[in-house]
């Protein structure tokens, strides 16, 4: 048995609702099935039925990598008006009864030797331990953010004002500058109920035996090194594993109509837009993007959603528009723009796009998972964050190092209007500015192929933890 068992040691993944997070954590799986022979669980709580996007992403997983859900746990003692992020973090910790279950499961009939959460489930890393499998963090994404939650009980010590009132930027180790209003939803309101779960989990991450990070070097040379450095014993090993990012072929995204209509269009002259599977636009927001994309003369894709009444109602969740998108458009838009312009109600193929010759563009929210696809394929950015941590990372995109992207900048009423929107379009798609972009995004495309070589940087990283694993099972 003890030969079974290192030969094939069991890896468990517990990720938190939402595909933002599934999505790497299948990545690492594939990974560690293909390259170091490891078998993975998932262990998948709810609060309530998975939803069918989260089971596409599952199904399509190898047979050697198995999932558990859990049985759903009850919000019903909630009001329903509790932040996105209390809701997940609630949906782990009231999960955790039963996850102890499943470990006490595999662990008597594998020799489980690690189990990896995501940043909503600290806490499971207390019942890792009661059965000696060693508890790990996977961090979604940038190392900056982690940086921040690294560093977070401290200055929640520090500060006693709202992080957005400081008149001077936070500076983290190896990171831009940082205003408090630029850092993510949980931490802008400290009466919340979700800034306490931030810190509550904020103080457990120094007690993982390590990190695992969606991100690598050349893209955040400056943290990475600052996290690593060891000035901080306190802060855990780091392992910068990234870019993690579906593959996916032309042939299975099917017979798509977005991607006939890339095939007629000249080489990158097409600006993708995107909010991702949460992110939607207020109704009179909507109004200036279309009427920003119809004044550049710019060639665009649209993946379009019905609009929020405020921007609390985009969430991880929605992957289709709750009305049909179309009725929201300016009238005559689609008349004025055909030819040059796409609309797809809800749902793209995105690598797809991202990675067609067409595309010389991309408008998002700053999702990680998007962000990164764009950063494979190397396409540039306007960066348009919505919620999470989606200000840091456009900050981080648009400023100082990496300069791979433009940020159109808001009025005073908080809308982007039209004539900015176009302006920073054509910028994008045909001024010298955007030239110089499109070169730095090239150069940061070749390093990603370097980095998930043989002998790169996130390889080797995932490597030296996966020993760890290894050497744990041995003894």
């Amino acid at each position: 048995m003890a030969g079974t068992h290192q030969a094939s040691p069991l890896i468990t993944i517990l990720p938190s609702p939402g595909l933002g997070h599934l999505i790497p954590l299948t990545q690492v799986a594939r990974q560690l099935v293909d390259y170091h022979h490891f078998s993975v669980t998932f262990i998948i709580p709810t609060d309530g039925t998975i939803s069918k996007a989260e089971k596409a992403v599952l199904d399509s997983l190898p047979k050697s990598i198995n999932s558990i859900v859990l049985p759903p746990v009850s919000f019903d003692d909630l009001p329903n008006d509790i932040k996105i992020e209390t809701r997940i973090i609630l949906t782990m910790t009231r999960s955790n009864p039963s996850l102890r279950e499943a470990l006490k499961v595999l662990t008597s009939t594998n020799c489980v030797s690690a189990l990896i959460v995501d940043l909503f489930g600290i806490e499971a890393m207390d019942i890792a331990r009661e059965f000696n499998v060693s508890p790990y963090i996977f961090y979604p994404t940038t190392a900056m953010c982690l940086s921040l939650f690294l560093h977070f009980p401290k200055l929640d010590e520090l500060y006693s004002c709202e992080y957005r009132d400081m008149p001077e930027p936070v500076e983290l180790p190896g990171c831009v500058p940082l205003y408090g209003e630029e850092f993510l939803d949980p931490a802008q309101d400290r009466k919340n109920e979700a800034y306490k779960g931030l810190i509550d989990n904020c103080k457990r991450y120094r007690s993982a035996e390590g990190i695992l990070v969606n991100t690598f070097v050349a893209l955040e040379p400056g943290a990475i090194k600052a996290l690593k450095d060891g000035v901080d014993p306190t802060i855990p090993p780091i392992y910068p594993i990234g870019p993690l990012i579906q593959n996916s072929s032309r042939e299975a995204a099917g017979e798509s109509e977005c991607l006939k209509w890339l095939d007629g269009q000249p080489s990158g002259a097409v600006l993708y837009v995107s909010f991702g599977t949460g992110g939607a636009l207020s109704p009179e927001q909507l109004n200036e993007l279309a009427l920003g994309l119809e004044l550049s003369e710019q060639n665009f894709l649209w993946v379009l959603k019905s609009p929020t009444l405020t921007a609390a109602d985009a969430n991880y969740f929605t992957v289709q528009s709750i009305e049909e998108p179309l009725a929201f458009l300016p009238r005559g838009f689609l008349e004025r723009t055909k030819g040059r312009g796409m609309i797809v109600p809800s749902w793209a193929p995105q690598i797809q796009v991202l990675s067609h010759s067409s595309t010389g563009g991309f408008l998002t929210h700053c999702g990680w998972n998007s962000t990164l696809e764009s950063v494979v394929h190397g396409v540039p950015l306007i960066v348009w964050p919505l919620y999470a941590e989606q200000k840091m990372n456009a900050k981080m995109l648009a400023e100082e190092g990496l300069k791979v992207a433009l940020k159109p900048k808001a009025g005073g009423n908080g809308i982007i209007e039209r004539a900015e929107i176009a302006t920073v379009v054509r910028r994008l798609m045909e001024g010298d500015e955007g030239k110089k972009i499109r070169i730095r995004m090239r150069l940061l495309k070749e390093a990603t192929a370097m980095v998930l070589s043989e002998d790169g940087s996130s390889r080797k990283a995932l490597s030296e933890v996966c020993n760890k694993w290894k050497n744990k099972v041995s003894m």
